[in-house]
């Protein structure tokens, strides 16, 4: 229902008065899309980490896999990484097994999965230019692979259906456990024996197996080992391969009679049992590394005991030891990404550049210098927070100190150039400590005023007056979602309510409006401020002192954006598109052609003079002239959350692959100042 100074409209699908054709916008030409350039990753370094491979003889090139269908290659033993393959443009395969063929480096195996019920294999041989996938696995969910040291052409696969095995270097495969058995599926490792490749073992979700004969019998190798424990690595010792070790939910256990009986390595804390790794030294096999959900544990005497080499908080997937050089060790981290060590990992550095595996949820680009760049993160917690590049993009630098590990899922930058976050607790801003290194410093106290009746003595006569009484401070700490600091007041939409600051964030006003919070959206133009809700859009024509619900479309199901263009004209982004009003809500037009729905994020863009609009569905961001409602369109490869200029190029916020740089913005649109009105 849209109220028209107070009067009723419907305007629902098969009963829209005539009035409404006269406003909306009906596009007579097809969009124009700009040649195509390559969107290029720049960053924020890391995010989550799975599983490397290096390539035979060559242990400079190395392989990483990730948990966003992403393979990234490495040519100078990890110092640096570009990005190689992906395998699934919906995003979202977990790349934990891969194997470089030991005959042939061009021949690279690639096993995922989605979910735990989806995935598959992508097999190349020419050094990952292309890939095919394997029909055998469409759609199965990968977990392990092996290849037999004895002899290269048989490769192993562990899915939840089971164990399978091909002969002919991943051409065609073969089940070789028991088909549709009760016990040997959900595998998750995968070990052969280095000298008879008849023998295999699986560790599955509920403890380990044994063949002996290529898979035509199988046996239980669980005794010693806690009844149903998930089995996530098994390594054999190459030379005394009655030696073995595998790791659990329950800890890590070593047999010395290849699995007829194993034994628990204490010095593990109990907290750290969940190992998901474990990695034999290949010159020095007393050495075993072993990577747990609580750091990076190491045994020098065979498993004797075990020594925490890093942090407590690092999640360990995968671990490289180096085989031409034993010190030389790369971590696979969750959040962190890699991890590099030249002393036997007595240390660890950062060894990030060229990946981003972020999810950004927030993203500026500098008011006066388009080399700016502020990325807000979530999901990261320490390794997050807000990342910095004065090199648009080059280098980035972690800002974290203060947030304790908050998600951020909104910036902005003020007329005078104070950085603000809105985080999933609270308002902080950007500052420094005395020695100059930067701090975030919450803002979140609310203080209202209310009107409440007072006595006071005038003219000798007691009287009955109204006054505005200060309440009691509060501290806001619900989830931001997103602050307007571009004028001399500021506004923020929270879960909790709508708040103005004229203060520069020292204190805020507000709270819910007609008694509800969950604002998503706020824009600021002049004293005119505009703030949405999924199911509203409420609008202020007094700088925030008040609040006023606007007649909407009443087709809108869901509002994510509200933004302003300089001309007053306020825009909506919706699950049904995007809407815009010249006379605040009185009347409403749509942009029935624009290509796709489920508008994520829109906002104007001072360099072209355009909307710039991105959904998080697709992979296509427009830049809409608002004169005469006609658009420009670019295919950026990745799913995009955010889209705004820096200079002359478009930058966005890509769903789960970092910040990616654009091409160039066309030429300024004329000024909307001198745009009809309708």
């Amino acid at each position: 229902m849209i109220c028209l100074r107070g009067f009723p409209f419907a305007l629902r699908r098969g009963k829209i008065p005539v009035w409404f054709f006269s406003l909306l916008v009906v596009l007579v030409s097809a969009p124009f899309a700009l040649a195509q350039e390559r969107w290029t990753g720049i960053g924020p370094d890391g995010g989550d980490a799975r599983a490397f491979a290096s390539a035979p003889d060559h242990p400079e090139h190395l392989y990483l896999g990730t948990t966003n269908s992403w393979l990234y290659e490495s040519l100078d033993e990890g110092a640096s990484w570009r990005r190689l393959a992906r395998f699934d443009r919906a995003d979202g395969l977990v790349l934990d097994s891969i194997v470089v063929d030991a005959t042939d480096p061009a021949t690279i195996y690639v096993g995922a999965w989605k979910n735990s019920d989806d995935g598959g294999l992508w097999i190349s041989h020419d050094g990952g230019k292309s890939w095919t996938e394997s029909p055998a696995f469409k759609g199965q969910a990968i977990h392990a692979l092996a290849q037999a040291a004895s002899d290269p052409h048989l490769l192993f696969a562990g899915t939840l259906e089971g164990v399978y095995r091909s002969a002919d270097s991943g051409a065609t495969w073969t089940e070789i456990s028991p088909r549709g058995s009760r016990e040997i599926h959900e595998v998750e490792s995968l070990a052969v024996d280095p000298k008879n490749s008849e023998i295999i073992y699986a560790g599955t979700w509920h403890l380990p197996w044994k063949t002996v004969d290529g898979g035509k019998n199988w046996r239980n190798i669980k005794q010693g080992i806690i009844d149903d424990s998930d089995v996530f690595s098994i390594i054999v010792d190459p030379v005394r391969t009655h030696i073995v070790y595998l790791s659990a939910c329950s800890g890590i256990y070593k047999s010395e009679n290849a699995g007829l009986l194993f034994h628990k390595i204490q010095g593990i804390p109990s907290s750290a049992r969940r190992t998901r790794v474990l990695m034999q030294d290949p010159k020095n096999r007393e050495i075993v590394y072993a990577g747990t959900t609580e750091g990076l544990y190491k045994t020098v005497n065979g498993g004797k005991n075990f020594r925490l080499m890093t942090d407590d908080d690092v999640v360990v997937n995968g671990v490289y030891v180096d085989p031409a050089n034993s010190n030389h060790v790369l971590l696979a981290t969750d959040r962190g990404g890699v991890r590099i060590s030249d002393d036997g990992g007595a240390s660890f550095t950062a060894s990030n550049h060229g990946i981003s595996e972020r999810k950004i949820a927030a993203l500026l680009v500098g008011r006066n210098d388009p080399r700016q760049i502020y990325a807000g993160v979530v999901n990261d917690k320490n390794y997050g927070g807000v990342f910095h590049s004065s090199d648009g993009g080059a280098h980035w630098e972690q800002l974290v100190a203060g947030l304790d590990g908050r998600d951020v899922f909104s910036l902005a930058e003020s007329s005078d150039g104070i950085i603000v976050a809105g985080t999933s607790h609270g308002i902080f801003a950007l500052g420094t400590e005395a020695d100059d290194s930067p701090v975030w410093r919450p803002r979140n106290a609310i203080a209202n005023t209310v009107l409440k009746m007072a006595t006071e003595k005038l003219m000798g006569t007691r009287v009955n007056i109204e006054k505005q009484v200060q309440v009691p401070t509060i501290e806001l700490e619900s989830l931001v979602n997103a602050v307007d600091a571009s004028g001399p007041v500021w506004a923020a939409a929270t879960n909790y309510g709508l708040l103005t600051s004229r203060d520069r964030g020292t204190t805020w006003q507000g709270g819910p409006v007609a008694g509800k919070g969950n604002f998503l959206s706020v824009a600021v133009l002049g004293d005119q401020m505009a703030a949405a809700q999924a199911d509203g859009v409420a609008v202020s024509h007094d700088a925030g002192k008040s609040w006023w619900p606007m007649g909407v479309p009443t087709m809108l199901t869901r509002i994510h954006r509200v933004a302003f263009s300089p001309d007053g004209t306020l825009w909506l982004g919706a699950r049904e598109g995007v809407y815009y009003t010249r006379d605040l809500g009185k009347s409403w037009m749509w942009i029935h052609r624009l290509p796709f729905r489920d508008i994520d994020d829109l906002s104007y863009d001072p360099q072209s003079r355009r909307m710039l609009v991105s959904s998080r569905s697709s992979d296509q961001v427009y830049a809409i002239d608002s004169k005469n409602m006609t658009w420009e369109f670019w295919r950026a490869g990745y799913k995009i959350a955010l889209i705004r200029s820096a200079g002359d190029h478009l930058v966005a916020a890509s769903l789960n692959d970092g910040v990616v740089v654009g091409p160039k913005l066309p030429p300024p649109a004329p000024d909307e100042s001198t745009s009809p009105k309708p």
